[in-house]
């Protein structure tokens, strides 16, 4: 959502005034950002002048476009009490911020798989995972028009419609490693549109929203 093509300043606008509100009413957020668009290019075009780069040296060039988003991000919200971004989300965290900011973590591993270890070392029993989809369906739905929405699932029913294994170039709502990680800690993930912040909102207060809950 934060670089889908360019860098999106409304969307980084409205985000950053949605997360203050609901800091200011007393809610906590440990934000782990993705490489968008940044990490595609970036990861294509040393590809294309070397085309025998070692999957691992690539998967840093994501990590790295993670992170510059996480800084892109932190800045949003810094003050002088706000931690750096944290570069291993596996650590166990002990901060009064009510915000904390990391990215990538390390080669062969999601942004979704850091945010599971994020929940974990904080002990946070929801995660929400801000995608360019509106609900996690039956099939993918650019190309078969009989997929059906599903707004509640099992993680053992969700983790069928996906692969078992990840790679970086895979398109799943959600990393099937963090998803058999998620479920082993009974952690809850909404899956909602970023587009509509205002369903990430209604989810956050404990309203009807527009989405699809895997727990």
């Amino acid at each position: 959502m934060i670089v889908p093509e360019g860098i999106d300043t409304r969307f980084l606008s409205n985000f950053r005034a949605l997360i203050s509100q609901k800091v200011n009413g007393g809610l906590s957020f440990y934000i782990i950002t993705g490489g968008g668009k940044l990490a595609r290019n970036a990861r294509d075009a040393a590809r294309a002048v070397h085309p025998d780069a070692s999957t691992e040296n690539l998967d840093w060039v994501g990590i790295a476009a993670c992170r510059t988003n996480a800084e892109m991000v932190r800045a949003l919200f810094a003050t002088a009490d706000t931690p750096e971004v944290i570069r291993d989300t596996t650590q166990q965290i002990d901060s009064p911020s009510p915000l904390l900011f990391a990215g990538g973590v390390r080669p062969g591993n999601s942004s979704d798989w850091a945010a599971v270890q994020a929940a974990k070392a904080v002990g946070a029993k929801k995660l929400v995972n801000l995608s360019n989809i509106d609900y996690v369906y039956t099939k993918d739905p650019r190309t078969n028009p009989d997929a059906e929405k599903i707004e509640k699932t099992t993680w053992a029913d969700f983790r069928k419609l996906i692969p078992s294994e990840w790679d970086p170039g895979l398109s799943s709502p959600f990393d099937p490693i963090a998803a058999k990680e998620a479920e082993e800690m009974g952690l809850e993930v909404a899956v909602i549109n970023g587009a509509n912040l205002e369903e990430f909102s209604n989810y956050l207060d404990g309203k009807e929203f527009k989405g699809t809950v895997i727990g």
